[in-house]
């Protein structure tokens, strides 16, 4: 049987929420939508240790929906085994990017350097993922594209950013190669965000390819304000310390937004607030620079500066652990993963007067999901932390739209596609996304398995 000429292949986003990677082959051409990093389970974070299954400088162009690591963390690493094409993206992912992949690059050697210190690692000497060299390689390649700009990626293949929502930069991407148009929702954003603006409608395609983190599940009818009020009112009241890890870009801003305005009305007490990320401190910077793409006033803005003390040097982030309550710290990486939040987890977690809020989507095999499900001690540097402050899970200030706004987003289109693939959930989300838009919108529709490559002129 003859190979298709023109294909798509699931390398990654496949049966997991993390490690998205969409390859096209078309006329001799590849092109690769999103590089993310697998998280989560060991099985799946091993795979980012793998060869990559094709070899790197086959590559012509890679293009990216938006900066998280899930769909842009990998990219070091392809360039680290010879691609040298251009990464294609939007400014404001490509600006993210700038400062998201050497944190990610920072971390992996600070990881690997401690590891080698305290003798845990299975790996002898311990090695990172990747360098900063790296990044900064990765970093010469990229090129900016405007949303709604049509861009001749390669020959035979055209592809236009188009607003996602979910975060700074983040877009759905359409693509038009062989006769058939594809499109990419990204991660969408939701079409009430109190941060970003909305969705751009899906105006069509021949193939859908969907993200489907909340796919099993709605989000409470719940502002984030009225959710976060009653949860951290008393952790301060009784002068605790309340630990919020958050992603740096996007659910930091947003937290810092709904705080500032519940101590203006005096709902919860004023006290210091710490940013303890340098990446989400810039990325705030960013956020202020691009009025264009959210809702958050200039005046707003500059409110919260006023509050919100950004913790720079590693000094002042190890002095916050000698600090007492009450305060609130808001530091990386949002599922526990690394980060300066490790070490608050570290020095306020066993305390019953704390407490730890989890402000959004945890990926299986994450120390957060483990949190999530009630784990009352954490593997953290080698070493098991007993957790006996109050875990708190706040489900009101998820960026990713859920399960009822994606099948609402899609029955808006003036044409159905020919074939819907649901990818980029845990394996549960996923099979009951596809349930949901086979069985509300009678389209066809299926989640592909990890590796699996379909044709583009007859996807089944």
């Amino acid at each position: 049987m003859n190979r298709p000429e023109h294909t798509l292949r699931f390398l990654g986003g496949t049966e997991t929420v993390t490690g998205s990677k969409y390859l096209i082959e078309s006329g001799g051409k590849r092109v690769l939508v999103d590089c993310g990093l697998f998280q989560g389970y060991k099985a799946l974070r091993e795979r980012n240790r793998e060869p990559f299954p094709i070899p790197p400088d086959t590559i012509d162009a890679v293009l990216l929906t938006h900066a998280h690591l899930d769909h842009s963390g990998y990219v070091p690493a392809l360039v680290r085994d010879g691609f040298r094409g251009p990464i294609i993206t939007t400014t404001g992912t490509a600006e993210l990017c700038s400062i998201l992949l050497p944190d990610s690059a920072h971390l992996l050697e600070e990881e690997a350097s401690h590891a080698a210190r305290k003798g845990y690692s299975k790996h002898n000497p311990p090695k990172p993922l990747y360098t900063i060299q790296d990044v900064e390689q990765a970093l010469s390649q990229f090129r900016t594209a405007n949303f709604d700009e049509v861009l001749d990626v390669v020959p035979g293949l055209k592809a236009t950013f188009l607003p996602a929502g979910h975060i700074l930069g983040a877009a759905q991407l359409h693509i038009d190669v062989a006769g058939t148009s594809l499109h990419f929702t990204g991660d969408m954003g939701r079409q009430h965000d109190p941060l970003m603006k909305p969705p751009r409608e899906f105006e069509g395609a021949d193939i859908l390819i969907t993200e489907s983190t909340y796919g099993n599940r709605t989000h409470p009818n719940i502002e984030p304000e009225g959710e976060l009020a009653p949860a951290l009112k008393p952790v301060l009241e009784r002068g605790g310390v309340v630990v919020i890890p958050a992603f740096a870009v996007g659910r930091t801003q947003g937290l810092m937004l709904h705080i500032w305005r519940l101590m203006d009305r005096g709902e919860i007490p004023r006290v210091p607030i710490y940013v303890n990320s340098p990446m989400a401190a810039s990325a705030t910077r960013m956020y202020h620079k691009h009025q264009e793409e959210h809702t958050i006033p200039v005046e707003e803005f500059e409110s919260v500066y006023d509050v919100a003390h950004m913790v720079g040097t590693v000094e002042e982030s190890k002095a916050l652990n000698e600090r007492h309550g009450p305060m609130i710290i808001i530091a990386a990486s949002g599922m526990m993963t690394g980060g300066r939040v490790l070490h608050h987890l570290v020095a306020f977690g066993e305390d019953p007067n704390n407490a730890i809020v989890i402000s959004g989507y945890q990926a299986g095999g994450t120390r957060g999901a483990l949190l999530a499900e009630g784990a009352t001690t954490l593997r953290i540097f080698g070493r098991d932390v007993p957790i006996r402050a109050e875990v708190i899970q706040l489900e009101s200030m998820s960026g990713h739209a859920d399960s009822v706004e994606i099948v609402e987003w899609m029955k808006r289109t003036p044409r159905a596609p020919k074939m819907t693939y649901v990818t980029h959930g845990e394996m549960d989300a996923a099979d009951r996304m596809r349930f949901l838009i086979s069985s509300e919108l009678k389209w066809n529709v299926r989640a592909p398995e990890h590796g699996e490559t379909i044709d583009l002129q007859h996807p089944q």
